[in-house]
């Protein structure tokens, strides 16, 4: 989005700011010229200074700047959200500025609502009576997948049931329509836009417990870790329970019981899933840890805690057994030549893993033996090895958790959908897919249909010559989600450090993030820079706040990026002006990327380093935290 004069071409979210006796939008999130608006909102309401609207383009007008003539941009108020001082406001404002509709139109909730209440038009196995789970995060409300299990013989038997979304959403209907063009679901703090309406993604495909509800099927007979068999059928089932990651984690550590009938297949899952953990580990694939935030609010909406969700055996249980399911379709779809599309990982550069080494003995990491030269697929084992060692390393030095997985994934290559089945090179997968998910990803529902048609049990295969463009949208938008949602995290994080700043009784000078609006002021400097034109107003400030110890994630030439605060919930710069002023020297960074390195001394600053800080800045809606270097 470029809002500078003669280029604002897409809708904006924007503040309304006083210029005379007129409103005019300023840009939110983006820097920009401020936006004349040719109407001032419907009638109704009147609008007001400090207002957060969605702004659209409808001309330009000429004016004046500083004397001289400009072209000017027009907008329309086209939605009226709220107020930037509410987080969920501001994240709802950059869901509707990237593009999510926030919505559907009325006659795709009606075509989902009549396809939810449909009889079913399919032959089905009826496994309403066997043993059956789902396991999901305490706050889930579309559950697409469940497990049965069960010993059998000296192996076991796993069926994964998926929703059956391709029973209601068929090839070229409004609901299919518009879940291609939505290709992904996005999930935001305290919000969500489905692929699919509510009466589906929440209710009909929903496998809620003690309903019946249409289902595909993936039977495997295990054989210790081979799949000795492997089924695929449209089927009939019924939850026993909806279990939380919490509530399993509880009952592996002996803290709580299982209760029948879901107590013996929780445990034959996780025999099985045990038994597939290692044989990732022997195959070497790749190993990182990775903690989701989760937030806390209030009932206004306004954060007050940050909980970091790690990976424990509740996760890698369900994470094994779907991983084990979309091999199987894939296998199944290569084998046959059926058109879908695949989840493609590509191996890395044997150059990318080599430059890995190098930046890891940087920082003394502890590694495996590496051969001084190797090849693209000698590469692939030898960044699983890597990724173990950085594992093993956070776990025990309790350090670089955030800044050497970066690493690590950066030498990768970036996993994509393609109809070309190209194998999952961190999972070491021959042939994978995206098949557990319908509900949220279209390439799964893509993935469903190939299956059915194969199976002659369905007549809506996917088109071969829509593929290519299925892929690459379907890519992008997963970008496109992965980029809001990342944003949206940083924005509750900006929200929830203005307040403990507050509480501190810490005050920003210049209108910048922690300016509350008066009566007489509105609060249209509120996620503006402070305004004065050198920064001894903004250091005096954070000397006198709270300080906060924090960690090194990330570095450019122009600065340090610091995870900071209670387990390290916040994120901010650190301008390398700002450690030449504590420091002195000449700071550059090294050949490596892996640490500020003073010319003069010699004395570096790496990836993981322990730093103490206070905020200089901040501005909430574009989540930027500028820092203070109190020790180094």
């Amino acid at each position: 989005m470029n809002t500078a004069f003669g280029s604002f071409l897409a809708p904006v979210a924007a503040v309304l700011v006083p210029k005379g006796r007129a409103l005019v939008a300023n840009p939110l999130f983006e820097r920009g010229a401020k936006i004349q608006l040719k109407q001032e909102g419907k009638r109704g309401r009147p609008l007001r200074a400090g207002e957060l609207v969605i702004v659209e383009p409808a001309g330009m007008a000429r004016g004046k700047q500083r004397g001289r003539q400009v072209t000017q941009p027009i907008g329309k108020i086209v939605r009226r959200i709220g107020s930037d001082d509410n987080p969920q406001d501001v994240i709802e404002a950059l869901m509707v500025e990237r593009g999510l509709d926030r919505g559907f139109k009325g006659s795709v909730e009606n075509h989902a609502r009549a396809a939810a209440e449909s009889d079913d038009a399919f032959p089905r196995k009826d496994l309403s009576d066997l043993a059956t789970f789902t396991m999901d995060p305490e706050g889930a409300k579309d559950y697409d997948d469940a497990i049965s299990a069960e010993l059998d013989g000296d192996g076991a038997r796993i069926w994964v049931h998926i929703a059956d979304v391709s029973a209601f959403v068929r090839p070229g209907d409004p609901i299919d329509r518009e879940a291609r063009h939505r290709a992904t679901s996005v999930y935001v703090p305290g919000a969500v836009e489905p692929m699919l309406p509510e009466a589906l993604s929440n209710t009909a495909c929903s496998l809620v417990p003690g309903e019946l509800r249409r289902a595909v099927t993936v039977e495997m007979r295990f054989d210790g870790v081979r799949v000795s068999e492997a089924a695929f059928y449209r089927s009939l089932i019924r939850s026993d329970a909806r279990l939380s990651y919490g509530q399993v984690d509880e009952i592996f550590a002996g803290n709580a019981r299982a209760e029948d009938p879901w107590a013996q297949p929780l445990s034959v899952a996780r025999k099985v899933s045990s038994a597939l953990q290692a044989a990732r580990d022997e195959k070497k694939a790749l190993a990182v840890e990775s903690k989701e935030p989760v937030f806390k609010f209030d009932r206004k909406g306004a954060p007050t805690d940050i909980e970091n969700e790690q990976q424990t055996e509740s996760h890698r249980v369900i994470e094994h057994l779907m991983i084990a399911a979309n091999e199987q379709v894939a296998a199944y779809l290569s084998k046959n030549h059926l058109p879908s599309l695949f989840r493609v990982h590509e191996r890395p550069d044997a150059s990318r893993v080599e430059f890995l080494v190098q930046q890891l003995e940087s920082l003394g990491v502890p590694m495996p033996p590496v051969p001084e030269n190797f090849s693209d697929q000698e590469a692939e084992s030898i960044v699983g090895e890597l990724s173990a060692a950085v594992a093993d390393y956070v776990r025990k030095s309790e350090v670089g958790t955030s800044a050497l997985t970066s690493l690590v994934l950066r030498s990768l290559k970036q996993a994509v959908y393609s109809p070309k089945d190209l194998g999952h090179s961190g999972l070491r997968s021959e042939h994978y897919c995206h098949f557990t998910s319908p509900i949220r990803r279209y390439p799964d529902l893509i993935a469903h249909r190939a299956l059915l048609a194969g199976l002659g049990v369905d007549d809506a295969a996917p088109d071969p010559h829509d593929l290519d463009d299925d892929a690459e949208w379907s890519s992008a938008r997963e970008r496109d989600a992965m980029k809001i949602e990342r944003k949206s995290d940083d924005i509750v994080r900006a929200f929830l450090l203005e307040r403990v700043l507050s509480e501190a009784g810490w005050k920003q000078p210049g209108g910048g993030g922690l300016h509350k609006p008066s009566s007489k002021r509105p609060s249209q400097n509120r996620n503006r820079a402070p305004r004065f034109a050198d920064r001894s107003q903004l250091r005096e400030s954070a000397a006198d706040g709270p300080t906060f110890e924090g960690e090194v994630i990330g570095m450019v030439g122009g600065g340090l990026f610091v995870a900071f605060g209670p387990n390290q919930h916040f994120e901010g710069f650190l301008p390398l002006r700002e450690v030449k002023e504590l420091l002195g020297g000449f700071w550059n960074l090294n050949e490596f990327q892996t640490a500020l390195v003073d010319e003069k001394s010699g004395r570096s600053i790496p990836l993981g380093a322990p730093v103490e800080v206070s905020v200089m800045s901040l501005q909430t809606a574009r989540a930027r935290v500028d820092l203070l270097p109190v020790s180094v």
